[in-house]
């Protein structure tokens, strides 16, 4: 039987929120937002463990208490320069670690999506786990889409139809994974379904909703705010 894992890169500095500490400790619903992730990872039954791959120098770590995740979480300091190295050294470190099969099936997901649902994870585990390549969580493109010229005024509107907006988790097979992300080392790809998109393969996109956003900018935190605070109150 195929295990399942979860990989999430946090050796960024997140330099878009202005702020000195990463945002994946930026503090979120009285946790660092990273928690928030790591909770719903953590909470799958099916997920057997969850791996943080953080900056050789990470200082922040060490301030939280994690150990209620103590059964699943495994920690490697070994981020690269870029996400991509990132994930690559980590499922090298965890192979060693853990032994990993090239069939066990691999769940990037980003620290700075605290808003993953239990549900969404669930569907996207369901529609993909006998799939031959994977995929991952997106969204179709709802607003139109403008191209701008050098002075950002538009030059054209792109049709939107058949566009979508990529999330995570996006999961592939261990040994699939490795590879893709191999072959991309020298290449600019800003996610793991890029890598696996360059060797030919088509991943299958799984239909996830907007809560699901990645918090790139201050306002962001706030509006992750108000979906935690609703979640946790129903």
């Amino acid at each position: 039987m195929s295990k399942f894992l979860a990989l999430i890169p946090a050796a960024g500095s997140g330099s878009r929120m202005g702020n000195d500490v990463p945002k994946q400790y930026l503090p979120l619903s009285g946790k660092p937002m990273i928690y928030h992730a790591i909770n719903t990872l953590c909470g799958n039954p099916l997920i057997a463990d969850v791996l943080i791959v953080l900056a050789p120098h990470d200082s922040e770590w060490d301030k939280y208490d994690w150990s209620e995740f103590s059964g699943k979480l495994r920690v490697f300091k070994c981020g690269g320069d870029t996400r991509a190295a990132s994930v690559l050294n980590g499922l090298t470190a965890a192979q060693h670690a853990l032994g990993i099969s090239p069939e066990d099936w691999i769940l990037v997901h980003d620290a700075a999506r605290p808003c993953l649902s239990r549900s969404q994870l669930d569907k996207l585990i369901d529609e993909l786990a006998d799939d031959a390549v994977g995929g991952l969580l997106a969204v179709p493109v709802a607003d139109t889409l403008k191209r701008s010229n050098q002075e950002n005024r538009v030059a054209c509107t792109e049709p939107r139809e058949h566009l979508w907006q990529a999330q995570t988790p996006q999961m592939f097979r261990y040994g699939l994974l490795a590879q893709a992300l191999q072959n991309a080392a020298n290449t600019q790809i800003t996610d793991d379904a890029s890598a696996v998109e360059a060797i030919g393969l088509r991943p299958k996109l799984v239909a996830s909703d907007s809560y699901n956003f990645k918090v790139t900018y201050p306002n962001d935190l706030a509006l992750a705010e108000l979906i935690l605070q609703q979640r946790n109150s129903q």
